[in-house]
């Protein structure tokens, strides 16, 4: 480029110049020719390109709640509304004379405006935001205004207008909407430099809103999402950017081995869901069988899982790793004053409402001037009538001469009118014809003025109480179209999963101590235990260190590691007892601990950190188990007790930085495990999931009780055994179980069973003995089966025959008077010697004075227990018949 074309940027420039292209040299001859620089261009052109973008095209105005393209289409249909359907491709193409950019925008646009199924009525496939299936194309669908439109969008007498693009037409420049639009829709765009994001809301909310901002009460808004679903909106922050809704699909079980999902997120399909279980499922963090998508008019997605899978945790699963839970931030962006601002929903709701409240009035006012101009016409159409004053004009010959006729036979009556006459009005006057003279009703014009001015009145009394008059418009919109409005997302509190504890465990962990290698990858090295590509592990080092990291496939830890397991954070039920010798030849220290939270990768150090410090006692214990153990000292003069035992629990548990007490000053020679001691954190809350036969501590399934180290699980099955078992969490349990509760050895159980020795049915009543060994208690024959099974204190049984004895008069058995408490080894007492149809179990008459010696925490016990759970339509009480 010549030097003379260089742009110098210390030369003074107007910053307001841009490029010109008619821009000419003054002088043709000229050499060089104007130049205008790319710094002044980019500054006026992207500023406003970006105005045009935020205006007009992406961002929404507060006063109707809708973008550009939405109001031009709204505008259109008005326009060719006619009460039928018309051809979508016809509305788009009427559209582009209001519409600058094209079909494809408008298109978008209505469909996406019709499937909202508020201001549009629709007819053919309009698509599903359910399955994200795409609507039909435009000459194939049709559309109409909804009533609801009609009713709270349009009036032209209120409308304020402007030039279409082309300058042949006019378009709104917003439409006179009497309701908050913007929030019952919702929007979302992306303008230059900024984006909007206002999440939908509930029809009748909204109306109730306004009507509690119009008494000066006080309300809120919460999103309501058309594709359902549950959402947390405790950071919802009004709506503001910065704050954020949980939205969750719903979730339910059918059966032990297949979920249903009923309700999905917003702005997810059923399309991209599936996709997002799948990628779990590749990446091994759930386990699922199948996914069938049987979505139609409503969600169904059913999610088959393989046997011994657990529902609850897949469906915690579900929402830590796929769509099933999502996270939306919205973003209150809309144009006010033609700038964009950001205002959150509780202020947009009043300014639509104080915008209702004015349209409302200048209607009021509009519909006044109208009767006032109604009256005015009626009360000169009398007098000129009924003072045949038109006769006057007979005589004159010129235009002006009739003018002035009416005008002077009209000033003897001007004081009965409200205001002066115009000259409008004397011509309007000559504009009546004779046959309608001729057919003059003076008491139907009284009728008319008298009904005009009780209008007038009215009318007048509405905007005295305009606020009043506005709630009753709310109420009516809610009463004429809120039915159609039900609220479809449940607001509710969600928790937070933690995705390590519901992930599945897809990786063995593995560790080669010699080489100081731990990872899944080392297949042929000492096996650790189970574990997921996401979880933490925790190492202990001889010396004292530890530290927490990832698991990896391979990942060099270095020698001595004493203690390798699964990391779980904020556990407070995992307690480590530990003795470590302080330094080289210092004395011996004990200690017991948690970790709940440390910083990933960062060492730390149990011991005081003295340099030749050694671990000499080490164990880990998931329930805080304390341990007896046995100190062995080095031989020394004057030292009489080489051996003594400690009992851990002794110790309270602190913080992994607190020294410890002094076990002994004297040189330990080695530490062994004495006894297994008993937990010193109080009892553990046990809950039984049937679905997978296990117990856990997670609040999945049947709540069973709060377990102390001296207390066991009652097992009975459905083939009349029971056996006691502890509450390991490892634990695996049949598929038969009849009960399965916290064991009371007081507990008195009673129980009916057909006993196939004697062909006749058997009561009993009886204490369970502790053992681990199944116990039958209906005898030994195989073919006897259990009837009823009950705890309650005073059972009462009600026996109906059947057979040759169907006509026989049911009994009623008092359980607690037929029969004393025996072992559970006695054959009991039999109850009838006739042919029996059914036993059921009544609700007790005398009542216990202490209906249980439980701990508070633990859920009532049921009364009853059956086989198959038959519910006897008579009496409501179960029965395995």
């Amino acid at each position: 480029m010549d030097n003379d074309n260089t742009f110098d940027e210390n030369e003074e420039k107007n910053p307001e110049e841009g490029f010109n292209p008619d821009n000419s040299p003054a002088d043709d001859n000229a050499d060089v020719a104007k130049i205008s620089p790319l710094k002044g261009m980019y500054r006026t052109w992207f500023l406003d390109y970006a105005s045009y973008v935020i205006l007009e095209r992406a961002v929404p105005h507060i006063n109707d709640g809708l973008k550009p393209v939405q109001r031009r289409i709204l505008h259109a249909m008005r326009r060719m509304d006619d009460g039928r359907f018309n051809k979508v491709a016809n509305i788009i193409g009427f559209t582009m004379q209001f519409h600058p950019h094209g079909d494809a925008s408008i298109g978008d646009a209505l469909v996406q405006l019709g499937q909202k199924e508020l201001l549009i009525d629709t007819q053919g496939n309009w698509g599903n935001i359910f399955t994200g299936d795409s609507s039909a194309a435009p000459r194939y669908i049709e559309a109409r205004l909804t009533k609801f439109a009609h009713e709270v969008i349009f009036n032209p007498k209120t409308t304020l207008w402007k030039p279409t693009y082309d300058g042949r037409n006019k378009e709104p420049i917003t439409l006179p909407v009497k309701f908050p639009l913007l929030l019952a829709q919702g929007v979302e765009g992306i303008a230059v430099g900024l984006a909007s994001k206002i999440l939908p809301h509930n029809f009748n909310e909204l109306i109730d809103a306004s009507i509690h901002y119009l008494k000066d009460e006080p309300f809120e808004l919460y999103p309501d999402f058309p594709t359902g679903g549950v959402a947390d909106v405790s950071r919802y922050n009004d709506g503001i950017r910065g704050g954020a809704v949980k939205v969750r699909a719903k979730i339910s079980k059918l059966d032990a081995k297949t979920l249903i999902v009923s309700d999905i997120p917003f702005g997810k399909t059923t399309t991209t869901l599936i996709e997002s279980i799948l990628k779990a499922v590749e990446k091994g963090k759930i386990k699922i069988k199948k996914i069938d998508d049987n979505t139609a008019l409503n969600v169904e997605i059913m999610i088959h899982l393989p046997g011994g899978t657990s529902p609850d945790k897949t469906i915690d699963a579900l929402y830590a790793f796929t769509d099933c839970e999502v996270s939306i931030s919205p973003n209150s962006c809309l144009i006010k004053e033609n700038k964009p601002c950001f205002i959150g929903v509780t202020e947009i709701l009043k300014t639509n409402t104080d915008n209702t409240v004015h349209l409302l009035t200048r209607e009021l006012e509009i519909r006044k001037d109208e009767l006032e101009e109604a009256w005015h016409a009626s009360s000169l159409e009398r007098i000129f009538i009924e003072n045949k004053i038109y006769q006057r004009i007979e005589e004159c010959e010129t235009f002006e001469a009739i003018i002035q006729t009416i005008d002077h036979g009209l000033k003897p009556f001007t004081s009965q009118l409200r205001r002066d006459v115009t000259r409008d009005d004397i011509i309007k006057l000559t504009e009546i014809k004779i046959k309608r003279i001729s057919r003059y009703d003076a008491n139907k014009a009284d009728e008319i003025l008298i009904a005009l001015e009780e209008e007038m009145e009215q009318v007048e009394y509405h905007l005295q109480n305009i606020i009043p008059y506005s709630i009753d418009y709310y109420k009516r919109l809610k009463k004429q179209f809120g039915s159609k409005f039900p609220r479809k997302t449940e607001i509710r509190n969600l928790e937070n999963i933690e995705a390590s504890k519901v992930v599945v465990k897809n990786e063995k962990l593995y560790i080669n101590r010699e080489e100081g290698f731990v990872g899944t990858a080392l297949r042929k090295d000492e096996y650790v235990c189970e574990c997921s590509d996401i979880d933490d592990i925790i190492i202990f080092y001889k010396d004292g260190r530890y530290v927490i990291t990832k698991v990896q496939d391979k990942a060099f830890v270095g020698n001595n590691v004493i203690h390798l397991a699964i990391f779980k954070r904020n556990d407070n039920r995992t307690i480590y007892n530990l003795a470590y010798r302080d330094g080289k030849h210092g004395a011996t220290y004990v200690k017991r601990f948690a970790v709940t939270g440390i910083t990933r990768d960062k060492e730390y150090n149990v011991t005081k950190g003295t340099d030749g410090s050694e671990v000499l006692y080490f164990s880990a214990n998931p329930n805080g188990e304390a341990e007896i153990i046995k100190v062995t000292l080095r031989p020394r003069p004057r030292i009489r007790n080489l051996i003594f035992e400690y009992n851990m629990g002794d110790l309270a548990v602190k913080g992994r930085n607190a020294q410890g007490n002094i076990l002994s000053k004297n040189e330990v020679n080695k530490i062994v495990l004495k006894r297994k001691g008993e937990s010193t954190l109080g009892g553990r809350k046990i809950w039984y999931e049937p679905e997978v036969l296990r117990l856990n501590a997670d609040g999945r399934g049947t709540y069973l009780g709060e377990f102390h180290n001296e207390d066991s699980i009652i097992v009975v099955t459905k083939d009349g055994h029971f056996y006691q078992t502890n509450f390991d969490l490892s634990n695996h349990y049949e598929d038969n179980i009849l009960v399965i509760e916290k064991f009371h050895s007081e507990t008195v159980w009673s129980a009916v069973y057909f006993d196939a020795d004697q062909n006749y049915y058997y009561i009993k009543r009886f204490q369970a003995e502790p053992g681990n060994k199944p116990q039958r208690f209906i005898g030994d024959h195989p073919k006897s089966r259990l009837v009823r099974l009950t705890k309650v204190d005073y059972p009462r049984l009600e026996i109906r025959f059947g057979g040759d004895d169907k006509n026989r008069e049911k009994e009623i058995v008092e359980v607690a008077e037929f029969i004393n408490v025996k072992g559970f080894k006695a054959k009991g007492k039999r109850l009838t010697t006739f042919q029996v149809s059914k036993i059921n179990e009544l609700e007790p008459i005398v009542k216990p004075e202490v209906v249980r010696n439980e701990t508070t925490d633990e859920e009532p016990p049921s009364t009853s227990h059956d086989n198959n759970q038959e519910e006897d339509e008579n009496d409501g009480q179960m029965s395995i018949f």
